[in-house]
């Protein structure tokens, strides 16, 4: 599998940090400073979590995106089954915990 040279520099990996330090701090200053409704700012952490994966798995894991061979779209997929299975699991904790609690 060919890898692109461009990635693989102090300045990608630079470059990446960055953004993913950018993409970190977004959402913590809107929660901090309650600048948005409570939806626009979930909505905004949703975005910025999902842009923050792809830059990761473009800068740190290296996966080009302008090509999708078989080993990318398995990494996409186990990917996502990973998120569902634990943003799906945290959710049914919660919400039981939260009947429990209140029932």
């Amino acid at each position: 599998m060919q890898r692109p040279a461009d990635t693989h520099t102090h300045k990608a990996y630079l470059t990446g940090f960055v953004l993913a330090l950018i993409l970190t701090v977004i959402p913590f200053a809107l929660v901090w400073v309650g600048a948005l409704p409570v939806r626009a700012t979930l909505i905004v952490i949703a975005v910025a979590a999902i842009i923050q994966m792809l830059v990761h798995m473009y800068y740190f894991l290296h996966l080009n995106f302008r090509t999708t061979p078989r080993d990318n779209m398995l990494a996409l997929v186990f990917a996502a089954v990973l998120i569902f299975i634990l943003v799906g699991g945290t959710l049914w904790i919660m919400f039981d915990l939260h009947y429990r609690m209140m029932g």
